[in-house]
């Protein structure tokens, strides 16, 4: 029997977190899940990582401790093994760990303290285990994560989410047509240019300040959520900021969530931190933006999970993987084929990724079941004739989704081949490069003592001659008064030299 979607999980952490009536209570929800899948064309499949009867024909089960090498040479041996069109991790990153991925912009001065990026996108890819990186540039799978609370003992939060998604139903594409969006004011003009990408208009933005975080439920009952504004880690609100001010009045908060989200919504969000979990009691007890959505009724969060990047005018970086996510699922996809979508068009997008775009395309992963479908498709008149449901009454949309597989296959493999590694040198840029990052830091208002140097090296794919292409940064902490809400401030100069000419720069501030 194919299995299209597998239901990942560790039988041994949700036991030792919520104890056997927890898991019977989850393992009841999945059996819904699984009934309202099999209705809707798809076979799914629970496989507990830690259960040798369960990883029968994909090699050894995994230990007691779920760590994370474990968990992804174990689901790389069941995709060999089923090749299912989904994967969804289920639980929290104390369930299913995320990778620890190395940060390829981190350094210890300029206040991103993002060593790692704890990220779903190696579960995404065929390549082996690793935290570089440049391991994980081609991804070709559909996955997603249905996440639980961290530190929290109570499964019935975990099983409404999973009844949730069974119950979930396509709708007509004009309940997707309004949309709701925050930004920091000082990025309206960059979140302009994303929601005219998005929805054709910008008449969903709402600035913070003047508005919020008083949103009313007409507001938020729109089915498209888009939002660029600050994060902060463990933290369930996020901030805006005037113009030129560093201050961060509160723009969305968890706690104002309940009660007052459409079934079905699909949100993007390039907050830093944006779609982080974390356990509650880092906060005050509410736990993240990410969870109250999914909790109170969306279909979907896409977020970064640690301290993300955009330009203050145009779209760069965080502002086009949500933008991309978004325009694949108001087409007629999947989330988890959203994601996918997402993650690929970023990449290849480029002729190579900096080390922004890479820990980009890392940190933002999805929250949700990736099969659900939150918008319709009425398909050609012939998928409507009685000849064409006859000849396809037993396989539904398995043949066609199979097709668009072997195309995302074959996308995801030719970006692993193509894109080229970053590697970090010490290698100082050109003298006349140089002197425009300085320039540029100095207007920037980023004082010498601020500043950090990072440069890297492009190494091509194909190595028939030396590489000659570099990437410089220049990157510094931005001052600031008092940030009770603990929003990280920094700002990046990025240009991209070869053979000591400038091909490119452009400029990043935290999210």
């Amino acid at each position: 029997m194919s299995i299209d979607k597998l239901v990942v999980t560790h039988h041994g952490a949700l036991t030792k977190k919520y104890g056997t009536a927890g898991v019977q209570r989850i393992t009841k929800a999945l059996r819904t899940l699984i009934t309202a899948d099999k209705r809707r064309g798809l076979i799914t499949a629970v496989v507990h990582l830690d259960v040798a009867a369960d990883m029968t024909g994909a090699g050894q089960a995994v230990g007691a401790a779920a760590d994370a090498k474990a968990c992804k040479q174990a689901i790389d041996r069941l995709c060999k093994a089923h090749d299912p069109h989904y994967v969804m991790l289920l639980g929290g990153p104390d369930i299913v760990p995320m990778v620890p991925v190395r940060n390829p912009a981190w350094s210890e001065k300029d206040g991103d303290g993002d060593q790692v990026v704890p990220t779903d996108l190696p579960y995404a890819c065929d390549t082996a285990y690793s935290t570089n990186p440049n391991r994980f540039l081609g991804p070709t799978r559909v996955v997603g994560r249905l996440p639980d609370v961290i530190g929290n003992t109570d499964s019935s939060l975990l099983a409404q989410l999973i009844t949730a998604a069974a119950r979930a139903e396509p709708r007509a594409p004009e309940d997707y047509q309004s949309g709701f969006s925050i930004t920091a004011q000082a990025w309206q003009a960059s979140t302009e240019l994303s929601l005219k990408n998005i929805l054709g208009t910008t008449d969903a933005l709402h600035s913070v300040p003047p508005e919020g975080p008083a949103w009313s439920k007409g507001q938020l009952s729109a089915r498209v959520h888009f939002i660029n504004c600050h994060g902060a880690d463990a933290s369930s609100q996020y901030f805006g900021q005037p113009p030129g001010v560093e201050e961060f009045p509160v723009a969305h908060d968890a706690k104002r969530l309940r009660d007052r989200v459409s079934a079905g919504t699909v949100v993007a969000a390039e907050c830093c931190y944006g779609a982080q979990l974390y356990d509650p009691k880092d906060a005050g007890g509410q736990h993240g933006i990410a969870l109250a959505y999914l909790l109170d009724g969306a279909s979907a969060f896409f977020g970064s999970s640690t301290i993300a990047y955009g330009p203050s005018e145009g779209n760069a970086s965080a502002d086009l993987i949500c933008q991309f996510f978004l325009q694949q699922v108001l087409s007629g996809a999947s989330t988890g084929r959203a994601a996918l979508e997402a993650r690929q068009k970023f990449a290849g997008a480029r002729t190579h990724l900096d080390p922004y775009d890479l820990k980009t395309l890392m940190q933002f992963y999805l929250l949700g079941d990736p099969s659900l479908h939150p918008v319709s498709t009425n398909g050609h008149a012939l998928t409507r004739t009685a000849a064409f449901k006859k000849a396809f009454s037993k396989t539904r949309d398995r043949s066609v989704r199979g097709l668009r597989r072997e195309k995302l296959i074959r996308e995801g493999s030719h970006l692993a081949k193509a894109m080229p590694a970053l590697e970090p040198i010490d290698t100082a840029p050109s003298t006349s490069v140089a002197k425009t990052l300085a320039a540029m830091a100095k207007e920037t208002g980023l004082a010498p003592s601020q500043q950090t140097r990072m440069s890297f090296a492009v190494q091509p794919t194909v190595k028939t001659k030396p590489s000659t292409r570099q990437v410089h940064v220049i990157k510094g902490p931005v001052p600031q008064g008092s940030n009770a809400a603990g929003v990280v401030r920094i700002v990046a100069i990025v240009a991209t030299e070869d053979d000591g000419e400038l091909l490119h720069v452009r400029r990043l501030h935290a999210r």
